[in-house]
This record gives C-alpha cells, structure tokens and sequence, in this order.
C-alpha cells in the first residue's frame, strides 16, 4: 500500500459477479462464502489439501472467470507503454508550463501549491477506482505536469541544470530498482510490506502536518525550501522519501507482475501505469530536493 493506486489486494479485480461456493464477495479482500467476484485465473499452485486457490486472497475457488475474448490481456508492454504515455504527457505539460510561466513568481507559486495539492488528491481517488481509463490518467498528468513544470521552474532558477541532473537521477534509480526486480529477484515480503506501509503513511501524515503549521508560520524544519540552510532533519526526510520511494517501486512491479500473471484485462494497464506514474513523481520530487541541498 506504499502505492495507494496498486496496493489493494483487489486493484486488478474484475468488476463482475458469478455464483458459486467459496467466491470473493465485493472488493474487499475478505473471502466469504456465497456470491462475489473472481480472480482471473485461479492460482498455478498445487494446494496440499487438494483446494483449488486463487489469486490475491488465495480464496478456494469453483471455477475460474476468464477474460472475455476482445478484451485482451494485460502484458507488461502494454504497461510499460501506456506508462510511457502517462509519463511523456506529464514531461510535455511541465515544459509547456515552465516556458509559459518563465520566471513569473506570482504565477509559479500559486501554480505550484494549487496543482500540486491536486496531484495530490488525484492519487487517492484513484485508489477507490479499480478502472483507471486514459481520461481519469489524462487529468492528473495535466495537473501533476502544472505542478512539476512549476516546481522546477522555481528551482531551475536557483540552480541552473538541477531539473536534467533529477530527471536523469530519476530513471537511473528506476532502471536500476527494475534491473534488481528482474534479474536479481527482489521481493518485498509480507512483512516488508507492512513495515513499509506504516512508514509511507506516517510519512504522509507528518507532510501533512508540516503543511498545515507552516501557514501559521511553524517551521518543522523537515523542508529546507529553495534557499537557505538545511538541516539534518530535512536531509533524513529528503533521503527517507528517496528510500520509500524505491521500495514503492519494487512494490508497485510485484502487484503489475501478479495482475499480468492472473490475466488482467488489458484496460487494466492504465491504471498500473497510473500508480508506476505517481511513484516515478514522487522519486523526482524527493531526488530534486536532495540534488538542491548539495548544491547550496
């Protein structure tokens, strides 16, 4: 739950209903007896007591629902190529954003905070969605490219080349956390997922808190903002959000890889590229921030 959009045990649930003991009831995750939705696919593994176990619950299930034939499957190209989408669209309205803007101050602040919340909420709502479509990903990569292409304007102002030297950093972290999903076969366990659940969470919440005081003018000092001094809790923070931040990847890469494995419709690659499109943000953001601090 690192990610809100692809950490529900149901993100890659078929919205659909079938009869049957031992089925899914709802969206829950708890498995009931009696009406409910399916899995895809029922679980490749053999079960000692001779159940037959699917997906994310590992629910005993009577038959499996297979994808209706012109929907297609969810690939991992696909998923990476709708991400790609998501992402370029979110690149293509921070450049136009920042050009637009320039050095206008008045315009890029309130840019910032007000788009920035958005990209923000936008999140959780698609969290409560288990459809992701191109317009629902459009909305926040229009918001999300406001908010970055303003950010990064102001700090382009600062420390001219930082915005390249965090783009880069970015898909190098990217790329490396994916090379070690892949080919080194790491995997958060179910602990692993817990402790970093609470920790995204508390993480969040203390953002929140520092939000809401520094209107009163309190200064937690866990941002260092644009100039000034950086302290050691807002080198902690800025690095414990890198840190999180990754490991949401790895996490991210294990739900996409068991909705490709479970056979998720192929619309369902939205909103895996949704939820991979909120991670690679928030990496830049927290890289960006760092690379400020070194520069000062």
């Amino acid at each position: 739950m690192a990610n809100p959009v692809l950490s529900q045990p149901d993100v890659f649930a078929p919205a659909r209903t079938a009869s049957g003991p031992g089925q899914p009831l709802g969206q829950s995750g708890w498995w009931q007896s009696g009406g409910g939705q399916q899995p895809y696919a029922p679980y490749p593994g053999p079960d000692p007591t001779g159940a037959q176990f699917g997906g994310w619950g590992h629910a005993p299930i009577s038959d499996p629902m297979p994808v209706q034939p012109d929907q297609g499957r969810m690939t991992l190209d696909d998923v990476l190529t709708k991400t790609a989408l998501t992402l370029g669209a979110v690149v293509l309205v921070a450049v136009a954003t920042w050009k637009l803007l320039g050095d206008n101050w008045a315009a890029l602040l309130p840019a910032a905070m007000i788009c920035g919340l958005a990209a923000f909420i936008i999140p959780l709502v698609g969290a409560f969605r288990h459809n992701v479509g191109p317009a629902f990903a459009l909305v926040f990569a229009v918001l999300e490219g406001v908010f970055l292409g303003a950010i990064s304007g102001i700090f382009e102002t600062y420390y001219p080349g930082i915005v390249f030297q965090a783009v880069i950093g970015t898909f190098v972290a990217a790329g490396c956390t994916l090379a070690a999903f892949h080919f080194g076969k790491f995997r958060l366990t179910g602990r692993m997922q817990k402790i970093l659940l609470v920790s995204v969470l508390a993480y969040a919440g203390v953002v929140l808190i520092n939000l809401i005081l520094s209107f009163a003018g309190v200064n937690l000092g866990l941002f260092a903002g644009v100039t000034g001094q950086v302290g050691g809790l807002a080198w902690l923070f800025a690095g414990l959000g890198v840190v999180l931040a990754v490991f949401s990847l790895v996490q991210d890469f294990q739900y996409i890889e068991e909705g490709v494995r479970q056979g998720a419709p192929a619309k369902m690659g939205w909103t895996a590229a949704f939820g991979l499109s909120v991670t690679m943000v928030w990496l830049y953001i927290n890289l960006l921030r760092i690379l400020s601090y070194l520069r000062r």
